[in-house]
C-alpha cells in the first residue's frame, strides 16, 4: 500500500494537465465568436478499492496495470449536443501531446442497459522526475442527458453491488431513450438555443462594463 501514491501521481499529474488544457479550449472558444462544443470537464483517478476490485475481477496482475487497465485516469468532457461530439472527437485526434490508443462508439451502439458514451483511450506523456513517463488516460465525451442518466446508473450500480433489480433496469433502459430522445429534440433547435446563449452572453458583457 505505500507504493500506491507513488504509482498513481503520474495518473493524478496526467488528468490534472488534461483538464487544464481542455478548459482552455473551452475559454478560447468562449472568447471567439464561434460556438463551444465544450460545456465542461471533470477528470479524476480511480480510487485505489475501486483498481484493486477491477484488478480481480478482470484477472490482471497488479503489475501488468501500467498496460491492460486503461481507464485509472479518467476524463469526461460534456457537451450540450449530441452534434458537439464528432468535432470534439475530430480534435482530440488531431492533436499532437496525445495519441489515440481506442475508441468506441456507445452512442451508435449503445449497450444494453442504455448506456451512451463515445469512449477513447490514448496515451497522454507526463514529465516526471524519472523522466518522460507514458499514462494510459480514458475519455468521455457525451452530453448533458447522456452524463446524467450515466451517473444515475453509476450510483444505483453502486447501491446494489452492481445486480440492480429487473424492474430498475427496464425502468433505466426507457430512461436511457428518453434522454437520447431529448438530445435528438434539442438537436434539432440548437440553432435557436445557440442564439439565445449569445444573447444572454452580449447582456451579461454589457452589465459587466456598466458596473466597472
Amino acid at each position: 500500500m505505500r507504493t500506491w501514491p507513488i504509482f498513481l501521481s503520474p495518473y493524478q499529474q496526467a488528468v490534472e494537465e488534461l483538464k487544464v488544457k481542455f478548459k482552455s479550449l473551452r475559454e478560447q472558444y468562449q472568447q471567439s465568436s464561434k460556438h463551444t462544443p465544450i460545456e465542461f470537464v471533470t477528470g479524476r483517478v480511480k480510487p485505489i478499492t475501486s483498481i484493486q476490485e477491477k484488478a480481480k475481477r478482470k484477472e490482471i496482475p497488479l503489475e501488468k496495470l501500467e498496460t491492460e487497465m486503461q481507464d485509472i485516469a479518467g476524463i469526461r468532457i460534456v457537451c450540450q449536443f449530441v452534434t458537439d461530439i464528432d468535432p470534439i472527437v475530430n480534435m482530440l485526434r488531431s492533436r499532437n501531446d496525445i495519441t489515440v490508443i481506442s475508441e468506441r462508439d456507445y452512442i451508435k451502439e449503445k449497450k444494453s442497459s442504455g448506456y451512451r458514451s463515445y469512449h477513447m483511450v490514448i496515451d497522454y506523456p507526463v514529465h516526471t522526475v524519472e523522466g518522460t513517463k507514458h499514462i494510459l488516460v480514458e475519455i468521455q465525451v457525451r452530453t448533458m442527458a447522456m452524463n446524467f442518466w450515466a451517473t444515475i446508473e453509476h450510483s444505483l450500480n453502486y447501491k446494489y453491488s452492481g445486480e440492480i433489480p429487473q424492474d430498475i433496469k427496464l425502468r433505466l433502459v426507457r430512461a436511457a431513450e428518453a434522454a437520447y430522445q431529448l438530445d435528438e429534440e434539442m438537436s434539432k433547435i440548437q440553432g435557436e438555443v445557440r442564439e439565445a446563449q449569445s444573447i444572454i452572453t452580449k447582456l451579461q458583457e454589457e452589465n459587466r462594463g456598466t458596473y466597472k
